[in-house]
């Protein structure tokens, strides 16, 4: 099972999808994400405003926001790599990171 674990900046909700001027690139993400637990994938979303423990205990985001500072944000990891630091993905990382994932029934 590929597992996706993403980091978000502070934000003012869990998926930053939300207020008067929803960001595009914040929808796409979170359909993506949405997409990929219906093929099966187990997907963790963290905000550093709600859980901001879980970047402490990722040591590996603990790293990235000591050497970066909040610039590294977010932080997407697929299966225990980092895949992306700094931006969300566009359409083409996000289709191949589910590339090799088949839809659940």
């Amino acid at each position: 099972m590929k597992t996706i674990q993403v980091y978000d900046p502070p934000m003012c909700c869990s998926t930053g999808v939300c207020g008067p001027q929803v960001d595009p690139v914040l929808a796409a993400f979170s359909g993506f994400l949405h997409q990929a637990k219906q093929r099966g994938c187990a997907v963790e979303r963290f905000n550093l405003t709600q859980q901001p423990i879980a970047f402490l205990e990722n040591l590996t985001v603990k790293s990235l926001l000591d050497s970066e500072g909040v610039e590294a944000l977010p932080v997407i990891i697929v299966d225990g790599q980092v895949a992306l630091k700094g931006c969300y993905p566009d359409e083409a990382q996000r289709a191949a990171w589910l590339g090799d994932v088949v839809a659940t029934p």
